[in-house]
């Protein structure tokens, strides 16, 4: 059978309303596609059971092959180790009469050669509703949903990636021969990875008329992988009114993100709204660009002339601010057709509710009759220091290196303040709300062929473009990216029909995501801000990704606690070697100075010879540790009355000369610890602004560096991957 066979065999199964093959009808296509299963042969009844034994050969295994019964096992209608062709015809009988059997349409009894022994594995696929088909692998058997020991991958996968796929089982090692077991071939389980979920492979030519596949179990012997079991679940077709997507209009997105001119819909002549509030922050954040208010009779709103319609404006609009009820916004901006660039509605009201669900669908049709796009609804603005845009007050002026896209207005908010005050800098940050018309996908394309953008943070809920932005985040043009899911857990796989659904939840496909591109997630608003903040800092290395971390810095105990974390996150604090231990020695440090790593020096002992202690310990770091990472931590209030000069300054002179006369060797990390009050804040504060115009990343506590380093290592290793082809 051939894969357009296969397809036939589909297609004809939906045709005559079932929801699923059959099991023998599953095992030919597969086999005729090159994967192993056991020969067999599907009986009418009992005696024909033992027939078909005879031509066989055991030991045998007989199932129900019956489109009532998905889960044979709980119906007790599948029979193993059966010896002989008398055993076969007895085995029919009984279970011919269990309950859920003598209630079930049956179509026949499966009777096959059982497969050689081996360890039992599942291999299955499931249709994420964002990022399409996904391919997992795990522990097989019925405890499949009870261990839990699985990995998924969106396909298509690349044979380092089934690879990995087997190294992240708990369960590995009994592939391997664990506990006096032979060990069994792992290139026949990768081979079968491949043959259902590579490029090429099962699911990637005929994965959209399958919903869900399940083969378990798959028997892994010393040299094959053969499905004993397979299921597939179908797909419902194509509705017969289905229409491709009207096109959408050429995007420039210079007009969105350096408009030349601002129209703002909304704007109250008589009281402020917040498309008030947005003109006026336009006006002190300097937008060189015209600001263009819209309103239906007013002459003036905020000092500026008002047009009554998008129709009316002296010249092309290029960004839309729109702060209209919902009901009015597909009319309003229709007025602006051939002359409107991007729509940025701020309006509620529309796909996020049940009863806004038709005005969103109007929204798009207006933008694409109008030749505009729509960024939102259901957000609150763009900031593009570029262009002079802002939604929030106060943000920095210059343009950073950190592009942004978040589906949460309040979220974007918190990240630019926050961003802040730690010295992150963004080429630009828009919220997406709904993203019914212009999505993540695109967007994150932008943010890729930006030459201003280092990195891309992203915050996401949904991702109705999430197979484009999959396909996008694997390209050759994708920049590292930092992702704050929203939405973290969900129910809506309660009701799959196969194990594999059962155990696939949203979060899933974004964790492959995360293991298949160069993308790291992350679980807070503050943790997503240190790491953009260490990606604007420290240049990737993939050619040796950061694992060993040394700690340098005044306090014993805080470097104990920073030495857990730090391994909770997989990097190492690890004794520096017998070299870089001499080294140190060589030094002659007071005592109480710890040198092997942490190497904790009290403060007295980092001042000596004005600092000039620190610069030898850095420089032993440097030559002879080995590290990829060197964390300095320092106490603040430890030096608080210690000297007439600063020496907290003095030291991040130290680390910025040392650092520059070996770029690129290791990153280098600044902790500054304050005690919270209003004195250390300010001067944390003020020595923040100091190390980064140094280039040097500052953290607030040990744990929060870790944990951006952590970042930038997954993010190495997955640029590591993509180079070597994996």
């Amino acid at each position: 059978m051939s894969t357009v066979d296969f397809e036939r065999l589909l297609a004809r199964a939906r045709a005559e309303g079932r929801t699923s093959l059959s099991e023998p009808e599953a095992k030919q296509a597969l086999a005729a596609m090159g994967i192993a299963v056991p020969a067999g042969e599907v009986a009418a009844d009992a005696a024909a059971a033992a027939a078909a034994a005879e031509r066989l050969g055991g030991p045998f295994a007989v199932k129900v092959v019956s489109p009532d019964i998905l889960h044979k096992s709980d119906a007790r209608a599948v029979s193993i180790r059966l010896a002989d062709a008398a055993a076969v015809q007895a085995a029919v009988g009984t279970m011919s009469a269990e309950p859920a059997v003598r209630a079930a349409r049956v179509d026949g009894w499966l009777v096959e050669r059982m497969a050689a022994p081996g360890v039992e594995m599942v291999i299955g696929a499931v249709r994420d509703p964002q990022f399409g088909m996904m391919v997992m692998v795990g522990l097989g058997g019925v405890f499949v949903e009870v261990l839990g020991d699985v990995a998924f991958r969106l396909v298509p996968i690349a044979r380092g990636e089934a690879e990995a796929m087997i190294d992240a089982l708990q369960g590995r090692a009994l592939l391997d021969g664990a506990r006096g077991r032979a060990p069994v071939s792992r290139a026949a389980l990768v081979d079968l990875l491949l043959a259902v979920g590579g490029e090429g492979g099962l699911l990637h030519r005929c994965g959209d008329a399958i919903a869900e596949l399940d083969l378990n179990p798959v028997i892994v012997s010393a040299d094959a992988a053969v499905v004993v079991d397979a299921r597939v679940i179908l797909a419902p077709a194509p509705g017969a009114d289905a229409q491709a997507a009207a096109p959408v209009a050429a995007v420039d997105f210079d007009r969105l993100f350096a408009p030349k001119s601002v129209a703002v819909l909304g704007a109250s002549a008589t009281d402020t709204s917040i498309a008030n509030t947005f003109i006026r922050r336009m006006k002190k954040f300097g937008y060189a660009g015209a600001i263009w208010p819209i309103h239906p009779s007013a002459p003036e709103v905020e000092g500026l002339p008002a047009f009554r319609s998008l129709a009316d404006t002296p010249g092309p609009v290029d960004y839309a601010y729109v702060a209209i009820g919902a009901a009015r916004v597909a009319d309003a901006l229709s007025a602006g057709a051939g002359r409107l660039g991007f729509a940025q509605v701020i309006s509620s009201g529309f796909g996020e509710v049940e009863e806004g669900r038709g005005l969103e669908q109007g929204l798009v049709a207006a933008a694409r009759s109008g030749g505009f796009r729509v960024v939102g609804p259901n957000c609150l603005g763009l900031y593009s220091p570029r262009g002079g845009v802002t939604f929030p007050d106060d943000a920095p002026r210059e343009t950073g290196s950190i592009g942004v896209l978040a589906q949460s207005g309040g979220l974007s908010t918190d990240i630019i303040k926050r961003g802040q005050t730690r010295g992150v800098r963004f080429s630009a940050l828009v919220t997406i709300g709904n993203s019914c018309d212009v999505g993540a996908a695109e967007l994150t394309g932008f943010y890729f062929d930006d030459a201003r953008t280092r990195a891309v943070g992203l915050y996401l809920e949904s991702a109705k473009d999430g197979r484009a932005l999959f396909e996008l985040m694997r390209s050759p043009k994708a920049k590292p990216v930092v992702l704050l899911k929203g939405g973290r857990t969900s129910q809506g796989h309660l009701a799959a029909a196969s194990h594999t659904g059962s155990l696939a939840g949203d979060l899933r496909a974004w964790e492959a995501l995360c293991e298949q591109a160069p993308c790291a997630m992350v679980d807070t608003v503050d943790r997503f801000v240190d790491a953009l903040l260490a990606l604007q800092v420290l240049t990737l290395r993939p050619s040796r990704p950061t694992r060993r971390v040394v700690l340098f810095g005044n306090g014993g105990g805080t470097s104990v606690l920073a030495a857990d974390c730090f391994a909770s996150v997989g990097l190492d604090i690890l004794p520096m070697d017998e070299a870089a231990v001499e080294a140190m020695r060589a030094l002659k440090l007071p005592p109480g100075t710890g040198i092997v790593n942490p190497i904790d020096t009290p403060v007295g002992t980092l001042l000596q010879g004005g600092g000039s202690v620190a610069a030898r310990i850095l420089d032993v770091v440097y030559e002879s540790s080995g590290a990829d990472a060197l964390v300095m931590h320092l106490n603040l209030a430890a030096f608080v009355g210690r000297s007439a000069g600063d020496p907290v300054e003095t030291l991040i002179g130290i680390a910025e000369r040392v650092g520059r006369e070996r770029p690129g060797q290791l990153h280098f990390a600044l902790v500054l610890r304050s005690d919270g009050s209003r004195e250390l804040d300010d001067a944390r504060r003020e020595y923040r602004r100091r190390a980064l115009a140094a280039g040097i990343a500052v953290f607030d506590e040990i744990i929060d560096a870790g944990h951006a380093l952590a970042t930038v290592s997954r993010l190495e290793h997955r640029l590591a991957a993509r180079e070597a082809g994996r």
